[in-house]
Formats: C-alpha cells, structure tokens, sequence
C-alpha cells in the first residue's frame, strides 16, 4: 500500500514550507507532488495542500476561503489516518478542526483576530 512508502522528497519539502508557515509555497510545491501522482495517494498530498491554502487566504481575511480549505481539505486526508507516509494524518485533522473551529467563532468581521497558535504543524512519525 502506498501509505507504507516513504515520504517522496517533495512532500518532505512541501512540509518543511507548510511548517514555516509558506502557504503559497507549499501549495505550489505540493501541487506539483498532486498533480504528477495517478494514485489515490495523491489525495494525501492534496488535502495537506488545502489545509496550507486555508491560512494563505486566512492572511488575507478571506473567511469563506478559509473554511472551505478547512473543510475540504480533511475531506480528501481522512481515509488516511492515522497516518500516512510517515504524515501523522490524525493529529493533522484534529488541529485543522481546532483551526476550523476558531475561525468560525471569529466569523467574517473578527478574522484578524485569529490566534495564530492554531495554526497546525504537520508532524511526520
């Protein structure tokens, strides 16, 4: 099963810029990584893609971006917990809903209030 791969150096620069918080970086990097992929693996890639584009349009207080990313994206990472790929899948999920969770609290008007601890780190396993 793909899951059990090891990480292709993509994904594992993808984190790394996804981690340092370069949402539109990881995106164009991860995408690259999605769209090369014909797998269902590729799913992975792209809901940790979303997940990242999520907090690119939080920056520029784009809340219906930013819950669409947040919604979909662990649509497309789910059937991968626990983990994938050395990707700990689960805890990506749980702090994507947390993220989610405090964006919709905030709502459109509060947006630039966002705590930024919320923001998840992907951690590989």
């Amino acid at each position: 099963m793909s899951c059990d791969e090891p990480p292709p150096a993509l994904l594992l620069e993808g984190i790394a810029q996804f981690n340092r918080g370069e949402f539109f970086e990881q995106h164009e990097t991860l995408e690259v990584l999605w769209r090369a992929e014909t797998r269902d693996i590729r799913y992975l890639y792209q809901g940790i893609l979303q997940i990242g584009v999520a907090f690119h349009h939080l920056r520029r207080l784009n809340h219906h971006g930013t819950v669409y990313m947040l919604t979909r994206g662990p649509r497309y990472l789910a059937p991968f917990a626990p983990r994938c790929q050395r990707v700990d899948v689960r805890q990506l999920l749980e702090d994507a809903a947390a993220a989610l969770r405090a964006v919709e609290r905030l709502g459109p008007t509060r947006l630039g209030e966002f705590d930024w601890r919320f923001v998840p780190t992907v951690r590989l396993v």
